[in-house]
Formats: C-alpha cells, sequence, structure tokens
C-alpha cells in the first residue's frame, strides 16, 4: 500500500491522465446509451467530452489554463444546447485545483464561476418550465454547495500548506541562525585557547630559554647556580604543561575538568608568584600594590594576570641585558589599575602600533583583545625617558 502511495505522489499527471481517461470512457457511455438527441447536439457533446478530459488530465500542470479551458467548454454547453452529464464532474475538479494551487486571480474567477454555473444551467435546461421559482432558486442552492465546498476545501489546503512553509522556511532559518552563531562561538574559543596558548608559551619558555643560557654560562664556574636554573627549568616546563593540559581539557569538554588534573586559573594573587619567577632568570622586577586588595571578577582577574606576564615576557625579550623592570597593581573604587614599566631598549615600533601588525607582536594584539573583553583601556608605548611602559584600567564591572 505504501508503495502504491509512492508511485500515486511521483506521478501525479500520470494519475490525472488514468482518472481523464476513465471519465471520457464514462462520457461515451452516456453518448451511446442515448443521453443526447442525435444532431448537432450529439456530435458537439464529443469535443465537450475530450475537453473536459483534458481539463482533467493537466489540471496540475496548468491549473489556471484548464479553468479558461472548462469555462469556453461550459459555454460552448450553453450555446449549443449541450446538456451536462458526467463528465461536467471535470468543472467540480479544476475549481479544487485552482483554489488549491492555481494563482490568485484563477481561484477567485473559480469561485465567481461556481457561485453562477448552477443559476447558468437552470435557467438554460429548466427541469420543469412551468415550476415555481422557489423550486428553481432551492435546486441552483443544492447544485451550487458541492462547487462552493471544492473551493473553500481547496482554499483551506493552499492556507495550510502556506502556513507549513512560512513553518519550515523559519525553522530553516533559524537553524542557519544557530550555525551561524557556532561558528563565532567556535571562533571566539578557538582565539581564546589561541591567546592562552601564546601566553602560557611565551612566558614559560622564554624563563626556560633564559635559565638554560645562564646554566649553559655558569656550568663549569658555577655548578650550583647552573643546578638552580635546571632546577627552575624543570619546574617551569611542568608549570607549562600543566596549564597546557588545563586548556587541552576545556577544549574537548566544553567545561573546567572536575578531577585536579588541571590547574586553576591565574588570578591577581598569582602575579606576585610571577614576579617572583621572572627575578629567577636575572630580570630585576619591583612589585607594589597600592590600594585595598579585594576579589575581583574571574575575567579581570585573569586579564590582569595576562597583561602583567606578557609585559614582563615582552621586557625579557626587547628589553636588553640590564633591564629593570616595575609592576604597579593599583585598586580603586570602581576598577583595577596596572602599570608595568621597564628601562630597556623598548619594542620596535611595530609591535605596538596597531596592536602589533607584522606577525611578531600577536602578544601585544591578545593583550589588547583581552582587556577589550573585559571592558577595560591600555595604553602601551615607549617612555619618553627611555624603556617601555603598558598601563591597563580594568572595571569591576562587565560593559553592558
Amino acid at each position: 500500500m505504501q508503495r502504491l502511495y509512492d508511485f500515486i505522489r511521483r506521478h501525479p499527471t500520470g494519475v490525472d491522465v488514468f482518472w481523464a481517461v476513465f471519465l471520457l470512457g464514462l462520457s461515451g457511455v452516456s453518448m451511446v446509451s442515448g443521453m443526447y438527441d442525435a444532431g448537432r447536439e450529439e456530435i458537439v457533446a464529443v469535443p465537450v467530452a475530450l475537453g473536459l478530459s483534458t481539463v482533467v488530465a493537466l489540471r496540475r500542470r496548468a491549473p489556471e489554463k484548464m479553468l479558461l479551458l472548462a469555462i469556453l467548454v461550459g459555454l460552448v454547453q450553453l450555446v449549443f444546447d449541450v446538456r451536462p452529464g458526467i463528465g461536467d464532474f471535470a468543472m467540480l475538479v479544476i475549481t479544487y485545483t485552482v483554489a488549491t494551487i492555481g494563482e490568485r486571480w484563477a481561484s477567485r474567477l473559480a469561485l465567481v464561476c461556481s457561485l453562477s454555473a448552477a443559476a447558468l444551467s437552470q435557467l438554460r435546461w429548466e427541469a420543469e418550465p412551468g415550476g415555481s421559482w422557489a423550486q428553481v432558486v432551492f435546486v441552483t442552492i443544492i447544485m451550487t454547495v458541492p462547487f462552493v465546498l471544492a473551493w473553500v476545501l481547496g482554499d483551506s489546503l493552499r492556507t495550510r500548506r502556506a502556513y507549513f512553509d512560512q513553518l519550515e522556511e523559519r525553522a530553516a532559518r533559524l537553524e542557519r541562525e544557530r550555525e551561524a552563531q557556532s561558528k563565532v562561538a567556535v571562533a571566539a574559543e578557538r582565539a581564546r585557547i589561541a591567546r592562552e596558548l601564546h601566553d602560557v608559551v611565551a612566558h614559560n619558555v622564554s624563563v626556560m630559554v633564559v635559565q638554560a643560557d645562564g646554566a649553559a654560562y655558569v656550568m663549569d664556574a658555577a655548578p650550583d647556580q647552573a643546578r638552580q636554573a635546571l632546577e627552575t627549568i624543570s619546574s617551569t616546563g611542568r608549570q607549562a604543561l600543566a596549564e597546557m593540559r588545563r586548556l587541552l581539557g576545556v577544549l574537548r569538554t566544553g567545561d573546567a575538568p572536575e578531577s585536579g588534573e588541571y590547574v586553576p586559573q591565574p588570578d591577581v594573587e598569582q602575579i606576585e608568584d610571577l614576579v617572583a619567577q621572572v627575578r629567577q632568570t636575572g630580570l630585576t622586577v619591583d612589585f607594589k600594590v597600592e590600594g585595598t586588595p579585594r576579589p575581583l571578577p574571574s575575567g579581570v582577574e585573569l586579564t590582569a594576570y595576562r597583561v602583567v606576564q606578557e609585559a614582563l615576557t615582552n621586557t625579557r625579550k626587547h628589553g636588553g641585558p640590564d633591564a629593570g623592570a616595575s609592576v604597579r597593581l593599583v585598586y580603586f573604587d570602581d576598577g583595577l589599575g596596572l602599570l608595568i614599566e621597564d628601562d630597556g631598549r623598548g619594542a620596535a615600533h611595530e609591535l605596538y602600533e596597531d596592536g602589533g601588525a607584522d606577525g611578531a607582536g600577536h602578544g601585544m594584539i591578545g593583550m589588547r583583545e583581552r582587556v577589550g573583553m573585559v571592558g577595560g583601556t591600555l595604553d602601551a608605548g615607549p617612555r619618553p625617558g627611555g624603556g617601555f611602559r603598558i598601563s591597563a584600567l580594568l572595571p569591576l564591572k562587565p560593559p553592558g
């Protein structure tokens, strides 16, 4: 049964042709049985039957044209006095079809013809010439009802299909919007992971490189200092691996890990440990906290830590061998201020202009993006007296 239904859906025109041939056969039987009088009426009845069968056969391929053909056939019947027969069932079918899938003008025309066809039929072929007008009106109404019902049913189906088409279009649009939002979220997450990886790798690897160079330099003269440098390299490497595992764990699961395998997000309190770690590489760092320390939003704390980390990393890279740095944390009523300065050679102009557009200033780009994400402001550039300065203001409330 399902196969038959699928075949019918795949070949609608073939089904219509079958019913058209069936209707033409019934019309032929009516003509043979003597329904029409011999002469002109019987001769005209043949093309009328063919026309009505054509209406049924092509009703879905050309509904508007078939409606006009049905109207023309009806007028021929009125003019040549061909009484309605079984073939006129095609007019009921085309009325339903046009109301369902035809143009709006054709649907309205079909409704007008449906309301007037029965009246014209009664006026042309009144069963009892001496009958009362009430009887004529009653028969006209009875004959009009099937046509009106066919039109109403077709128009209702048209409305239902339009409604479902709107639902499908809305669902498709929502799906496209969800896909776009997902792509934006994925891009943002990738950017965040890239910033985190850059901060972790740039800072810890630079510490390890400095310590390795120092250990190689004093390996023979001061083995104890070399051993201490190697221990620093080892601890820094483990810390870098722990942070990278945390990032990869978040990337895989989309959530913070429940186990203690991954380290927590750095915060403001760990800046002092960061400064101590940098001092072990030989860089002199002056660290001060002004104001009353208090809990801050996690995003602000992570941003503050990463800004200080990136600034000190840049000092080690570009400041020169004798550079010194200072880090200031200032707690305001409505925000947290950061000031990181050094007295080294300073960075190349391209590294801080427009966030670093030469491919080497990704750390500065990430710094600006981090500060912007929490609604803060950042200023970076050379100091008037030499060296480099980075200042940032991080608001306590997220951007509205």
